[in-house]
């Protein structure tokens, strides 16, 4: 784990969102996918829902997401429609049937790439099947750029409670070196609107290690962020996976990495913990700081992090239904056709072990700095603290979390850098794959 090489942010991806790695799901898990999808629920698991939004102004030079730029507006219709009609789909299948959303996510891309227009239609023809009107939390990710007061206000008559601004820099230089498409100006006068609108909670997202980042610049942007005083912070430490614009010309033209190593990342981020501690935030995770724990929740993380049922709506999307981990096909012209014939559009799968998903569970809550052995004993049968007695052993004499009155707690040291050490709690066989 501390090898010089990993020092260096090398191409290859290093934040972990799931286990089993999704390089094990295949097509040939579908028809178990199928059955769950034809059984009643068989849990009481939340439900939630997210819609990926594939469309961006530019792609960033880090995104390693499906992204579909200049789209013209009648491509984005048909993608909308489509949208709608694989939720009436989802609806009507015997596990979904009458069940109501605890949380609705719309990620991308750029969900804030649709106009008002748009975003009204998608709710109108979600709401005549899927409601989200009592759901706890409905987020929303916006690119600054593409925001204006009107849509802001539409965003909050849709019913958004949570909007996430990708703030990602205040330098203007390195957002363009970066590929951004927004400018500073942008950011102010977006947040300006939101904080006009009164939407019951506000992230702003920044990146550790851009190109072209700066002990300087870094603090001017902590400064900057104080000043938004946003009741969420999320601070990613940059990487690049294999299919980033970044990591292709490094490959192709044989250049050394044009990102800050991981050490001096984590130095950027824990002096944002410090910073923003002294305003009163509290660390929520690694990379995820709130102002009020009680309040300021992110309720669509806490629950995928604890296997609930999550339904993927939309190109590539990944999601996992009583057990069944799964993934929509990932090609738009491909996903639109499956759906316009009335079938659901997905494309692998993959039905995790008891024992695959207690890790799961594990390494995922390890990404809040700490967690309790009781509510694992309770639900898997298993004491966490016996089954991962070895890594949590040479993670503590390695000054990396501490093991007292049941739970597990991380230092400064370890939160930094936790992604790098939950591969020590995968099954043998997985622990060197890098691509999660």
């Amino acid at each position: 784990m501390d090898t010089p090489k990993a020092q260096t942010t090398e191409v290859g991806s290093y934040f972990i969102s799931n286990y089993p790695p999704f390089s094990l799901w295949q097509s040939s898990y579908l028809p178990r996918l199928k059955e769950v999808m034809a059984a009643p629920p068989a849990s009481k698991a939340p439900l939630g829902l997210y819609l990926h939004i594939p469309f961006c102004r530019k792609r960033c030079k880090f995104c390693y997401f499906r992204v579909y730029t200049n789209q013209n507006a009648k491509a984005i219709e048909q993608y909308v429609e489509a949208l709608a009609r694989e939720v009436e789909l989802v609806s009507q299948l015997p596990a979904i049937k009458g069940r109501k959303l605890k949380f609705v996510y719309f990620g991308g891309g750029t969900p804030s790439y649709l106009s008002s227009k748009q975003l009204r239609f998608l709710r109108e023809k979600l709401s005549a099947h899927i409601s989200w009107d009592d759901a706890e939390e409905v987020t929303f990710e916006c690119e600054p750029g593409t925001l204006h007061e009107e849509k802001v206000a539409t965003l909050k008559d849709i019913g958004i409670t949570r909007v996430s601004l990708g703030v990602e820099n205040f330098n203007d230089q390195i957002l363009e070196e970066n590929g951004r498409a927004h400018k500073t100006p942008e950011v102010y006068r977006a947040y300006e609107w939101i904080q006009k609108a009164g939407f019951p909670q506000v992230n702003i997202d920044l990146i550790a290690g851009m190109i072209g980042e700066t002990d300087e610049n870094w603090a001017m942007n902590i400064r900057e962020a104080r000043k938004l005083a946003a009741q969420n912070v999320t601070i990613y430490q940059m990487e690049l996976p294999f299919n980033t614009i970044i990591s292709k010309e490094m490959k192709e033209l044989g250049t050394a990495s044009p990102v800050a190593d991981w050490a001096t990342k984590r130095r950027w981020v824990s002096e944002a913990m410090d910073a923003l501690g002294e305003d009163g935030y509290h660390i929520s995770s690694g990379n995820e700081l709130v102002k009020n724990p009680t309040t300021d929740q992110f309720v669509y993380r806490d629950n995928v992090w604890r296997g609930c049922d999550l339904l993927a709506i939309g190109v590539s999307s990944f999601g996992h239904l009583q057990g069944v981990h799964y993934q929509n096909l990932d090609r738009i012209e491909d996903y639109l056709a499956t759906v316009e014939r009335g079938e659901l559009p997905v494309n692998r799968a993959l039905e995790p072990t008891p024992h695959q998903r207690l890790i799961r569970e594990w390494v995922l809550q390890m990404k809040e700095g700490q967690v309790s052995a009781a509510p694992f004993t309770d639900k898997f049968g298993v004491n966490p603290l016996e089954e991962f007695r070895t890594p949590l052993a040479n993670q503590a004499a390695r000054g990396y979390l501490v093991v007292e009155e049941g739970r597990v707690r991380l230092t400064r040291k370890g939160l930094l850098q936790v992604d790098s050490l939950l591969p020590e709690y995968f099954e043998p066989e997985h622990r060197a794959v890098r691509y999660t």
